[in-house]
């Protein structure tokens, strides 16, 4: 079983940052690989943000691309989202998700929720404009 538990969520105006992180713990032997998603009001889950387990390959929603960051440490087992020049579209709860351990996912990540099978309670972003 692994844990997966954010934060670092808030309310912030338009332009802020924000550091969102996520740690995970239990059975992470191999590669894996790890995501952020949001969802806002209304609106379906989207993947922000995802990374393989060596942290080679990346993934950004065009929306964020160029304002968010991702990163890991594997040897602590966290993922941190760092969200630059925020803005009210960006309000949403956003949640960290883990795959379980594969050899695919040593340099790749998948974008499908459905494939990501450890979730994290999420965490509130709120974007004042």
């Amino acid at each position: 079983q692994v844990q997966v538990e954010e934060s670092g969520g808030g309310l912030v105006q338009a332009g802020s940052s924000l550091r969102l992180s996520c740690a995970a713990s239990g059975r992470l032997f191999s590669s894996y690989a790890m995501g952020w998603f949001r969802q806002a009001p209304g609106k379906e889950r989207e993947l922000v943000a995802a990374i393989g387990h060596i942290g080679v390959q990346k993934y950004y929603l065009p929306a964020v691309r160029g304002r968010f960051s991702i990163s890991r440490d594997n040897r602590k087992i966290t993922l941190d989202l760092q969200m630059n020049n925020l803005q009210p579209e960006d309000t949403a709860v956003y949640y960290c998700a883990v795959t379980d351990p594969a050899p695919r996912w040593y340099n790749a990540y998948p974008e499908r929720a459905n494939e990501y099978d450890y979730w994290g309670r999420g965490t509130q972003v709120t974007v004042s404009s």
